[in-house]
């Protein structure tokens, strides 16, 4: 018997599972990159571009799916999303050729894509009163999906095979999953959302939409177009990163890949100060913990350049785990601010005009990093991913010390 206390959290957990899974599959792809890469004969470069093909259609995902939110229920959009990224699944586990294997990760971008801009706007709905909370939790259950799939990969991979290769059996597995997680959030979510904007809709004698300018109108603003710029920022160092940390410590560090691999799971294992970051924001304000967080990333991702060429396993963990650290640390303070700022009845699609910036920015990001890293080397492709950090860092000070 569950305690009525915890019983009101069942549609967090709910939402925060689907999310695992999400980037659960997302992040599964990257430590694959070098098996897929010998089996298919391709190249980093192309490597790269199609994790960036599913960056990119997740991205182009937040504002619809944001303003399908605002107009019939955040939900019905989230289930859809959930059951197209099982479909999605269930394909790359049989054996089929490179443009199957990519359109079904393109797949993966178009339902997940459906999962954090209108998961934040459903949880800050359902928790008003402690949102910030409420996001470190969903974040966190988000960035252990990251970090249980590079072992996952390596379970998977020592496992006979299913339908294809013995790395496809986890994607069967993950889309059997992705059904019934769809199906407990259909489930146990409704219940906290008595307001969902279908009903209001289905009353309102011009459907309830809200016209399109009323999602641009933030931009206005100097301190949300400059908050903007920090998060593109963000964006793009940190899917740069991601996608080939592994493969940069493997080839430009004295550690083995599965060193690499093991380092790449630190990056999301320190998810944990989410929870952290999360309450601080609803008790001290978005500014400090902003700028704190990204300034700690920018100091990880320092240390990883600088002791690339003489540290060791522990100083390079070391390094990992400020980046990540950081990293983590700032995206739930970054969805607080947006709920702090945007009004309730277009706060799906205001997040969503936002997201789908930043996520374009990080969709280009691996395929960058990918063509410098052959063309330049690695150092150069992540000094570029440390400049925006920098850049990023920097001007998160100027809006904390502005703030009016």
């Amino acid at each position: 018997m569950i305690p009525r206390r915890f019983a009101r959290f069942d549609a967090l957990v709910a939402t925060a599972l689907v999310w695992f899974l999400g980037k659960f599959l997302r992040y599964a792809f990257p430590p694959l990159f070098e098996t897929i890469g010998a089996t298919y004969g391709v190249s980093r470069t192309v490597l790269g571009s199609a994790f960036t093909a599913l960056m990119l259609v997740y991205a182009l995902m937040q504002f619809p799916s944001g303003l399908l939110a605002d107009r019939i229920g955040s939900v019905r959009v989230i289930t859809a999303g959930a059951l197209l990224t099982a479909g999605a699944a269930v394909v790359l586990a049989v054996d089929a050729p490179l443009w199957v294997l990519v359109g079904a990760m393109a797949l993966v971008g178009a339902g997940t894509g459906t999962y954090k801009t209108v998961g934040v706007s459903l949880l800050a709905r359902a928790y008003p009163r402690g949102t910030g909370r409420a996001l470190g939790v969903f974040d966190t259950f988000g960035t252990f999906g990251g970090a249980a799939a590079p072992a996952a990969v390596v379970l998977a991979s020592a496992a006979p095979g299913v339908l294809g290769a013995p790395w496809r059996t986890l994607f069967l597995a993950a889309g059997a999953v992705g059904v019934g997680l769809a199906a407990a959030f259909a489930w146990v979510t409704p219940r906290r959302l008595p307001d969902e904007p279908a009903a209001a809709a289905a009353d309102d004698d011009d459907g309830g939409s809200v016209p399109l300018s009323a999602y641009v109108a933030l931009f206005r603003d100097p301190r949300f177009t400059l908050f903007v710029v920090v998060t593109v920022c963000f964006s793009f160092t940190y899917n740069g990163a991601v996608a080939f940390l592994p493969l940069y410590l493997a080839e430009e560090t004295a550690v083995s890949s599965a060193t690499a691999n093991l380092l790449f799971s630190a990056l999301f294992l320190v998810s944990l100060v989410q929870l952290v970051t999360g309450e601080a924001s609803d008790r001290v304000g978005v500014e400090p913990i902003l700028a704190l967080t990204l300034a700690v990333a920018t100091a990880g991702m320092v240390a990883v350049l600088a002791f690339s060429a003489t540290g060791g396993p522990l100083v390079l963990g070391g390094a990992v785990v400020l980046l990540g650290l950081g990293a983590h640390g700032y995206r739930p303070v970054r969805g607080a601010y947006m709920m702090e700022v945007t009004p309730e009845s277009v706060a799906g699609g205001s997040l969503g005009v936002v997201r789908t910036l930043l996520m374009v920015a990080g969709a280009a990001s691996p395929a960058v990093v990918g063509y410098l890293s052959e063309t330049a080397g690695f150092t150069p492709a992540f000094q570029l991913l440390a400049a925006a950090l920098v850049a990023a860092t920097a001007l998160t000070l100027v809006l904390w010390v502005t703030d009016r």
